[in-house]
């Protein structure tokens, strides 16, 4: 595939309330929105892209690039904007990028001297999380990613490490108790996902021939669903019960 050096990308992230849409010619950001409201996602992010192009003078068709956010995160939120990105590329023929939503976060802290611990809240009283280095071609994972208690989380880490993340302002307390003075946070605007840190990491793999299709895109949970743990827990109790009888 023959690929362009500045590529006209656009990026949608809807893993987490905050919907963001981000186009970019190459690595210059040409427009961001950014909504941290309560809405569901169908009902803004179709109305953000459109928004972005009109104001930016591009078409549809002028695009190069279509990259996703692929979790963890929200299960619904992430079917939504991975489902929208799919379809656009089906119908452009366009290739794609997937990128991780704690990557995106540790987008945020560029240039840091100590690991990069992405901590995001998955609800349930746990944390989304992975360890990453800064390098010059952005953060590089140095763990797989895992969901925890955030006290089982924090007392993993050794040595200084910088936190970001929605999970660090929800569990201050508990990060200062842990880690105490180990604990580099940044200021709160930082925990916010800003899609266009996506958008780069899109234009990275791009430049390296790193793409998929659209139905290769797939969401990454790391842990089931609400109806996957439903349907387990259901299949361990007929089985405890054919034993029985």
């Amino acid at each position: 595939m023959q690929t362009s050096a500045e590529p006209k990308i656009l990026a949608v992230d809807s893993s987490s309330m905050t919907g963001s849409v981000a186009l970019c010619h190459g690595e210059t950001l040409i427009a961001e929105s950014i909504l941290n409201v309560r809405c569901t996602h169908s009902e803004k992010l179709l109305g953000q892209i459109d928004l972005l192009l009109t104001e930016a003078g591009w078409q549809l068709q002028d695009l190069d690039l279509l990259v996703a956010i692929t979790g963890p995160g929200s299960f619904t939120g992430l079917r939504i904007g991975i489902a929208t990105i799919k379809g656009l590329a089906q119908a452009l023929d366009k290739p794609v990028v997937g990128v991780s939503s704690l990557q995106m976060l540790a987008m945020n802290l560029p240039l840091s001297p100590v690991p990069i611990c992405v901590f995001m809240d998955a609800r349930k009283k746990e944390v989304y999380s992975q360890l990453f280095e800064w390098t010059s071609k952005g953060p590089i994972p140095l763990a797989d990613a895992q969901v925890l208690a955030p006290d089982r989380l924090l007392q993993q880490l050794k040595g200084a490490v910088a936190l970001v993340g929605d999970g660090v302002p929800l569990y201050k307390p508990l990060i200062g108790e842990i880690l105490a003075d180990k604990a580099l946070l940044p200021i709160a605007a930082a925990h916010q996902p800003r899609v266009s840190q996506a958008a780069w990491l899109g234009w990275q793999a791009y430049g390296a021939g790193d793409l998929t299709t659209a139905a290769d895109l797939l969401p990454i949970y790391i842990r089931p669903s609400d109806a996957e743990l439903s349907k387990k827990n259901k299949t361990t109790v007929l089985s405890t019960k054919q034993r029985w009888m």
